[in-house]
């Protein structure tokens, strides 16, 4: 429709105005009134917005000679310097120079209404294009398509730039929609008119409105809109253009994997790791980033999708093989995943590359982390202390195999538990000694049992390197084989049973084994009785009159456990109860308790130490072991005392030492409280345990008003001083001891004046008179010489009664307030007290020793020591005077053989 020469025409549409306007100004300069140029020169200067030269060669090119070309640039530079009445009356005057033909009509009205838009009158503009392919369907809808998606790409960009990203959209789609369906949009010269006169780039005018509808959808926060229309552009492309787009649509789609990657970490940050997992995988979908990997993998780890994750963590170590976050990915993935080996081989990278890194921060990461090797070394350290109170062998449930201490640790360190252990300890942090030790006696937790031994039972010989489960099946051999498989099912790796688990013909063993079976018992996970002369469905009582309920062993073995399950003949738990400690059972717990005589706190929450000790030996007085000697030895641990060991020694003498060390430790004398025959190891002692199975002498003390009644009138009778002597002096006797199986006894003496036989039927029973004392009778299996005062006997006889600090009457005295471990140095050390607060104190302590007590009768020996005369009964002797008291007795340490 423009008459212009070529070489302007191509300078117009390649964008060099300069040269456009220089050829113009030679066209001019050489043709005077050349209107046709000077029109052509005036859109030159309009595109390079030189609006009033444009204008004035507009004007002049009319001046001359009146012409389309010349009132189209008239008008164009009048909306140029918004003169948009003046514009639209050249635009009308144009049109008389159309002669009537319908496509420079056509091409007139596309191109008033582009310069209108110019002229800021946008909607004017759009409707004026929109009427127009409406009006003349039959005319080129192609170049109303191309004006239309031309202006709303210019509306799209104001919007844009003024952040209206909604709006801007709107526009770009509607370029879109109007500009066509294909990128290969034929250029015709008539289009080139528009190319000439306004700069239009109509050769991508396709690719710029999808490209600005996407960048603006995305700006929109239209993610999803924003890359489907990325997809539709690359889809309708042709080849070339998408080639011209690759590297813009990698940007683009790295901009939509940006925020998926960013609401992702919101997500993450969330706690929403499925939400974080589903962004993460769309940005990844985009392009694909390390980070990206690295957040979708820590988030599949949140997840615990281990496999996931691992596959994450491996292509991050491909993107970059040198990053220590692949491999620290790759360890937790595998960890997880419970592939402990590999997790800590990669690890162990993970700590070279952190080490080789190239910048120092990165290598000062290192000094957090702790290697496996380091892990390991406190593991073994932590061992020996976690297995110090578990048995020396054990059984391995799994294997069946019986192991050593140095097998067990093997065991451990082959053992998923240990890899775990090491693959997890991964920072300093972690390396804390509680951590590793309650790991460690997880593993070694150890079920051990309780039951009475039959014929056949299997031996350390029997066993050794072989596997349990394969053995014949028969006697001893089924109930190990049981034994093993029940531990076995309820989680335990390890297991011991007294009869396979101890080299009996190894004197050291044995020693270690007898003095540590308590505590072995105490810490085990488990304890299972075995009752194997139950039946199964047997009623409640069963277990009291089985067999093992009178084993001399078996009472520590059910004191000493915190966790106990008692199982019948066929291996099913007794009462069918399936709890998972029947010493929370109270029905089971108060059988046990009648059958023993032990209260049901003691059954549950035994502790063991010299407290109560003559009840504890009562316990173990009617029961019965296979060696005489394990009746004593069977109590070391109840009594938390370790001696040695010596199989021959005969039951008096291992009885006696272990007597002999309860009261050398605790200075409780009621292990002297017995009655029956007396041991050739002391005769202050019994020969047997059984002189233990009567209950201790208990004597009524009087009512408190009583007591205060009696020293109201001891006030008249005994003066306070040498109630304080007598106070001080028993106070500061020293504790019972043992030397050289000689009992040394602190105690107050009444000598023996007159022996004789009792008129009584019982040939054993004698009248005995003794200073200080009313008169009583003993009854014994020892003859003794009769003798009066008349007829006096050569030997010292006396009747003793052992001083008890009890009678003092302190406070720190109260024995519930006593530990266990308290020594007796300690308990006797003379309490100070003012003199307002012992002088009460001392009439009470003679009120005390005014009442009834046991006494012991001594006879002197030929070296000048004593021994007791055993009684079968109780001696229950009291003072006649109780004023009297502390003049008719003496005070002394007593040394008895």
């Amino acid at each position: 429709m423009l008459t212009i020469s070529t070489m302007a025409r191509n300078a117009c549409i390649t964008g060099n105005l300069s040269k456009a306007e220089e050829l113009l100004t030679r066209e001019i300069d050489a043709v005077a009134n050349n209107y046709n140029s000077l029109a052509n020169r005036s859109f030159v200067m309009a595109r390079k917005r030189s609006w009033k030269r444009a204008l004035q060669d507009a004007s002049k090119s009319v001046d001359i000679q009146p012409s389309f070309t010349g009132y189209i640039s008239k008008g164009i530079a009048f909306c140029g310097t918004k003169q948009v009445q003046d514009a639209i009356k050249a635009f009308d005057l144009a049109s008389m120079f159309t002669n009537g033909d319908m496509k420079a009509n056509h091409f007139l009205l596309l191109i008033k209404a582009a310069a209108l838009f110019n002229a800021d009158q946008h909607k004017e503009a759009i409707e004026r294009v929109q009427e127009l392919a409406k009006a003349c369907p039959s005319a080129d809808t192609r170049a109303c398509w191309i004006v239309k998606a031309y202006l709303h790409i210019q509306l799209g960009n104001h919007a844009s730039d003024d952040a209206r990203h909604d709006e801007a959209a709107i526009h770009f789609t509607a370029a879109v929609n109007s500009s066509g369906s294909s990128s290969n949009l034929a250029i015709y010269s008539r289009y080139e008119d528009f190319v000439v006169l306004f700069g239009w780039d109509l050769r991508s005018l396709w690719e710029t409105a999808n490209k600005n509808r996407c960048q603006a959808l995305l700006d929109a926060n239209k993610l999803g809109e924003a890359l489907e229309a990325h997809r539709h552009m690359m889809d309708k492309c042709d080849e070339s253009t998408k080639a011209n787009c690759l590297d813009w649509s990698t940007g683009f789609k790295q901009k939509c994997g940006a925020v998926y990657h960013a609401e992702g970490d919101a997500a993450f940050s969330a706690s929403d790791y499925n939400k974080a997992i589903t962004l993460y995988s769309a940005a990844i979908d985009l392009t694909v980033t390390s980070d990206t990997l690295i957040q979708r993998s820590k988030a599949k780890l949140h997840m615990k999708l281990w496999e996931d994750a691992l596959l994450d963590a491996q292509k991050v170590i491909e993107l970059d093989p040198s990053s220590y976050i692949g491999y620290e990915l790759k360890h937790e993935a595998l960890h997880g995943a419970q592939r402990y080996d590999a997790a800590i081989e990669a690890f162990q990278t993970m700590l070279f590359q952190l080490e080789n890194a190239s910048d120092t921060q990165t290598r000062q990461m290192r000094q957090q982390y702790c290697s496996p090797a380091e892990v390991e070394r406190n593991i073994r350290e932590v061992i020996p202390t976690q297995l110090a109170d578990t048995p020396l062998r054990l059984l391995d449930t799994t294997t069946g195999l019986l192991c050593n201490r140095e097998a067990q640790i093997s065991v451990l360190k082959t053992s998923t538990e240990y890899k775990e252990l090491v693959s997890s300890t991964t920072k300093h942090t972690h390396l804390q000694k509680e951590r590793i030790e309650k790991v460690v006696a997880t593993y070694f937790r150890c079920v051990m049992l309780s039951h009475r031994w039959e014929e056949k039972e299997p031996l350390l010989h029997d066993i050794q390197d072989k596997v349990v489960y394969e053995l014949e099946a028969a006697g001893g051999i089924m109930k190990l084989q049981s034994f093993c498989r029940i531990a076995r099912e309820a989680r335990y790796r390890w297991a011991w049973m007294d009869t396979c688990c101890i080299d009996k013909t190894n004197n050291t063993e044995v020693q270690e084994s007898l003095n540590s079976m308590f505590v072995w018992y105490r810490h085990s996970a488990l304890t299972i009785v075995y009752l194997s002369d139950v039946p199964p469905f047997s009623k409640a009582g069963a277990l009291a009159k089985s067999a093992w309920n009178g084993r001399g062993w078996t009472v520590q073995e059910f004191l000493a456990p915190e966790v106990i399950l008692f199982y019948q003949s066929n291996w099913t738990l007794y009462l069918d109860d399936r709890s998972s400690n029947h010493k929370e059972s109270i029905a089971i717990m108060q059988e046990l308790g009648d059958a023993t005589g032990i209260d049901a706190e003691t059954l549950t929450a035994f502790r063991p130490g010299m407290t109560g000790a003559r009840e504890k030996l009562q316990w173990a007085s009617t029961r019965v072991t296979t060696s005489p000697e394990d009746v004593a030895y069977s109590l070391f641990g109840i009594f938390g005392i370790h001696l040695q060991v010596i199989y021959g020694e005969k039951q008096q003498r291992a009885l006696g030492r272990l007597l002999q060390e309860i009261v050398a430790q605790s200075g409780d004398i009621t292990a002297l409280d017995w009655i029956g025959k007396p041991s050739e190891f002391n005769s202050c002692l019994p020969a047997s345990i059984t002189s233990y199975e009567a209950a201790a002498c208990k004597l009524s003390s009087p009512p408190e008003d009583e007591i205060q009644t009696r020293i109201s009138t001891l006030r008249n009778d005994v003066t306070a001083d040498s109630a304080l002597k007598l106070y001080t002096m028993l106070s500061n006797l020293s504790a019972p001891r043992f030397a050289h199986c000689r009992l040394h006894l602190p105690c107050m003496v009444y000598r023996v004046t007159e022996v004789k036989l009792s008129h009584a039927r019982d040939a054993q029973s004698y009248e005995v008179k003794a200073d200080g004392l009313c008169d009583l009778s003993i009854k014994t299996g020892d003859k003794l010489v009769h003798f009066s005062p008349a007829r006096p006997y050569h030997k010292t006889v006396f009747l003793v009664r052992p001083w008890n600090r009890h009678l003092l009457e302190l406070p720190a005295d109260d024995t519930q307030n006593i530990e266990d471990t308290q020594s007796v140095k300690d308990m006797l050390v003379p309490q100070s007290a003012s003199q307002n607060e012992r002088g009460p104190r001392a009439l009470r302590l003679i009120v005390r020793l005014g009442q009834e007590f046991s006494a012991f009768l001594l006879m002197q020996q030929r070296g000048g020591e004593y021994k007791r005369i055993a009684s079968d009964q109780d001696i229950i002797a009291q003072v006649k005077d109780i004023a009297s008291v502390h003049n008719t007795m003496d005070i002394k340490t007593i040394e008895i053989v």
